[in-house]
């Protein structure tokens, strides 16, 4: 599995409809708005680096009111917090 890190600069009256629309995307599992220096985060979780690509280029990248984006890839994961989760079901 893939994940990256997707910043975007996005028109100051579309953040939240550039949101919404970025959270109905396969492969995107989380969008964030933020404070500071960029406008939102997403969060993407594909099968391999084509899928990546097609998810960013050919789909996140084509809504209208994103200015800029920086994409991140993650190597490893050094949190907890989903296995722990997943462990707490039921308890």
């Amino acid at each position: 599995m893939v994940t990256a890190l997707v910043l975007l600069t996005v028109a100051r009256n579309k953040v939240n409809a550039v949101a919404e629309t970025l959270a109905d995307m396969e492969g995107i599992t989380e969008v964030y708005s933020l404070a500071g220096r960029y406008d939102l985060a997403v969060v993407i979780r594909v099968r391999d680096n084509d899928q990546l690509a097609e998810v960013v280029t050919n789909h996140m990248l084509k809504v209208e009111g994103i200015l800029t984006s920086e994409t991140l890839v993650a190597f490893r994961v050094h949190s907890r917090h989903d296995l722990e989760s997943m462990f707490s079901i039921g308890l």
